[in-house]
C-alpha cells in the first residue's frame, strides 16, 4: 500500500456538537467586542481564526492578533461550559466514523485531523465523545488561518509520522464542505466528501470531490479511504 495520510475534518464530518461551538464562539466574541450577536453568518468550512476576524470586523473592532487571541481564550472557556449542557442525542458521532477511523489505523495509514478548529477546541469537542485519542497529529486552526495552509501542515506531519517525504505519500482529506474539497486539491490531495453536514454528497461531487457518500457507513467509503487513487 502506498503510504497514506488521512486527514479528517471535525464539525459536520466526525461529530455534531448540537450548536455548542457556535454558542461558545458567540460568547467569546461578545465578551471582547460587546456585540450581542456577532456570529450571524454560516460557519461551514471556516477556520476559527477566520471566523473571529470576520466577526470582529463586522462588530467594528480591529482584528489585531491580541484581540483575536482574547476572543479564542474566551471561546475555550465558554466551550468547556457549553459542551456538557448539550443533550446526548444532539451531541453525537456520525454513523460509521469510528469504524472508518479504525479501518485507516488497521491498514497502516497515518490518521490525523485537518480542521479549522484550534487544537484546544478540537480536543474539547472530540474528548467529549471519546474520539480525540485516535488522532496523534493534525493541521489545526491555530497552525494557519487559511484552510489550505493548515491542511498542508497536517499532511506534512502525517508524512513525517510515516517516515516518508510528503511527495511520496498519498493524502486524503475527509470533509463535509466545498472548502474541504478546495483545500485538499490546493495541496494536490484527494478529497472524500461526506453528506453529514450542510452539503449533500452530490453537492460535494459537484464541488470536485473525488468521491462522496451520504455517510461513512457506505462500504465504498472504507475502500476509498485506502484504495481510491486520485
Amino acid at each position: 500500500m502506498r503510504p497514506t495520510v488521512l486527514l479528517f475534518d471535525i464539525d459536520g464530518t466526525l461529530v455534531t456538537t448540537g450548536g455548542a461551538g457556535r454558542r461558545a464562539m458567540r460568547r467569546g466574541l461578545t465578551a471582547v467586542s460587546g456585540h450581542p450577536n456577532p456570529v450571524d453568518f454560516p460557519l461551514d468550512g471556516m477556520t476559527d481564526r477566520s471566523i473571529v476576524r470576520l466577526a470582529l470586523v463586522a462588530a467594528g473592532v480591529e482584528p489585531t492578533a491580541e484581540a483575536m487571541d482574547r476572543v479564542l481564550d474566551e471561546y475555550l472557556i465558554a466551550l468547556a461550559e457549553e459542551i456538557p449542557q448539550v443533550p446526548r442525542e444532539r451531541y453525537r458521532v456520525f454513523a460509521g466514523v469510528r469504524e472508518a477511523v479504525e479501518h485507516g489505523l488497521l491498514r497502516g495509514a497515518a490518521v490525523g485531523l485537518g480542521t479549522g478548529n484550534i487544537r484546544a477546541g478540537a480536543k474539547l469537542k472530540l474528548s467529549h465523545v471519546g474520539l480525540y485519542d485516535y488522532f496523534n497529529f493534525g493541521g489545526f486552526g491555530c497552525d494557519a488561518e487559511v484552510r489550505v495552509d493548515l491542511i498542508r501542515i497536517g499532511a506534512e506531519r502525517g508524512a513525517a509520522a510515516l517516515g516518508v517525504p510528503l511527495a511520496e505519500a498519498r493524502v486524503v482529506v475527509i470533509g463535509d464542505t466545498p472548502k474541504d474539497v478546495a483545500a485538499a486539491h490546493g495541496i494536490g490531495a484527494s478529497c472524500i466528501g461526506v453528506g453529514t453536514g450542510s452539503f449533500s454528497a452530490q453537492a460535494l461531487l459537484d464541488a470536485g470531490a473525488d468521491a462522496a457518500f451520504d455517510d461513512l457507513t457506505d462500504a465504498r467509503a472504507l475502500a476509498a479511504l485506502i484504495e481510491h487513487q486520485p
